[in-house]
Parts: structure tokens; sequence; C-alpha cells
């Protein structure tokens, strides 16, 4: 399997080829990145279908794209809503 790097919040993140973002930074253990509105509760991939809104994330400046739909390309750069 051919594998590459992307970066998450500046912190390097392996990924293997055909890896949506959303797989990606579950398989390293990151099960958060984003908070709701309201209550402040964390989220992360849940349908993992595209149905919901809970994976949002940034990528390469594109914001508002859900992780579990975006297939991760070699340098990438994501970030969640709460990256300084």
């Amino acid at each position: 399997m051919s594998e590459f790097e992307i970066t998450f919040d500046g912190r390097p993140v392996r990924v293997t080829a055909g890896q949506t973002v959303g797989a990606a930074l579950v398989a390293v253990g990151i099960r958060s990145w984003r908070r709701t509105r309201v209550a402040g509760r964390p989220r992360g991939l849940f349908c993992g279908i595209g149905v919901c809104f809970d994976c949002l994330v940034t990528v390469n400046d594109r914001p508002g794209l859900r992780a579990c739909l975006v297939e991760a390309r070699p340098g990438d750069v994501v970030r969640s809503d709460h990256a300084t």
C-alpha cells in the first residue's frame, strides 16, 4: 500500500492512499476535531457517509468540508475549527 503525509493542525498524519481525511484522522487516534456551537461538545466522524455534518474541517483553506467525503491527498493541510 502506498502511504503519504498530510498535516492536521500542524501535526503530521500518515495516510494510506485511498483514505478519506476522516478515516486517516481516526486511524491515528484523533476522534474529535470540531465542537458544537452552543454546548461546545466534541464532534468528529459520526455517520461516515456524508449524511451529517459532524466531521467538518478546513482542507487547503477550503472551510466546511466533510472529512468523511474528502479523499486525502499528499501534502493536504487540514485544520479543525479550533486550530490555533
